[in-house]
């Protein structure tokens, strides 16, 4: 199991450097205001879903990490 994912993260490694070059090309053309405003408005919502997802994590995890009531009944 642990030579399968040694494998597996060096084939994804290797792909990775293999490929790195198609990423460097150059941009063809300005991308203009409404492209830059369209990604702004990804990122708040990205963001906006972030913000409630911690808070939930934040409560999950005082839920399990608390000490449980030995006087609960089912």
């Amino acid at each position: 199991m642990k030579s399968l994912i040694k494998n597996i993260a060096l084939s994804t490694l290797v792909t990775l450097l293999a490929v790195s070059p198609a990423f460097a090309a150059e941009q063809a053309g300005n991308s203009g205001l409404l492209s830059w405003l369209f990604l702004g408005f990804c990122g708040l919502v990205v963001v906006g879903q972030l913000i409630p997802a911690c808070v939930v994590a934040i409560g999950i995890a005082k839920g399990v990490f608390s000490p449980a009531d030995a006087n609960q009944q089912a």
